[in-house]
């Protein structure tokens, strides 16, 4: 797994070996004419294709050919395998069901209800969560109308939040709690949540008055929205000693 961007990793010639039910030596034969044919087609599968040190059957660790979960589907949908088409007809329902969502975003909105009930939550913390998304968005809409244009800042500024108020950024903040690919806030307790909506709503309201504009200046903005709730945070702390 590759912490940093949070991808997991999977040998290709183990995915090819479910797929086919082959020996050892055809599915590497199988990786190689596959292989082959991807790049002629331009497919970036292969030049995304990463090498990691895996234990092989003998024992021994070697460099392996590995990709991530979307590479992994990539090669699904071009292994020739009656094994593959179930997972084929999966990726086929999936895709019919996102196209159906563009037309009708309720059904998108409906499908992460219906996650989070199976994941028990109920029904009062999934009104909340719900809520919170459309308050993040009023947040990055105020930064992107004050000079702040891509996702890498957005998310620059978010760990600003998160490191003022709680001493971690969001990635360190996960790591933390044992969290992988899992939401944060989906994993936070009642206060660990009020304290991250105090400190974005307070920098939204900030960044509305103040009007800071770029990276730069919208950081020290995001500074004091965390010292918002690190002081509420605080407070709380020694009352409760």
């Amino acid at each position: 797994m590759d912490k940093d961007a949070e991808k997991y990793y999977i040998s290709i010639i183990d995915t090819i070996g479910i797929l086919t039910d082959n020996n050892y030596q055809s599915e590497r034969n199988c990786w190689k004419v596959l292989k082959f044919r991807l790049r002629e087609e331009g497919n970036e599968t292969v030049t995304n294709c990463n090498q990691l040190k895996l234990k092989a059957q003998d024992g021994k660790y070697r460099l392996t050919d590995v990709c991530d979960i979307e590479g992994m589907f990539r090669i699904v949908e071009s292994v020739p395998s009656k094994n593959a088409e179930p997972i084929k007809q999966w990726l086929a329902k999936l895709g019919s069901e996102r196209i159906d969502e563009t037309f009708d975003p309720s059904l998108a909105l409906q499908r992460a209800i219906d996650l989070y009930r199976i994941k028990g939550y109920d029904e009062v913390w999934i009104s909340k969560r719900i809520k919170v998304l459309q308050e993040r968005k009023k947040l990055t809409n105020v930064w992107k109308e004050n000079g702040v244009q891509d996702q890498k800042e957005y998310a620059i500024l978010t760990n600003e939040i998160y490191k003022t108020w709680s001493g971690m950024t969001a990635k360190e903040y996960k790591r933390y709690k044992g969290l992988r690919k899992e939401s944060l806030r989906d994993n936070m307790d009642n206060i660990e949540l009020i304290l991250t909506d105090l400190s974005e709503e307070a920098t939204k309201r900030l960044v509305s008055k103040k009007r800071p504009h770029g990276l730069k200046e919208n950081l020290t903005v995001a500074k004091i929205g965390g010292n918002v709730a690190r002081a509420a945070k605080k407070e709380l702390e020694e009352n409760l000693q």
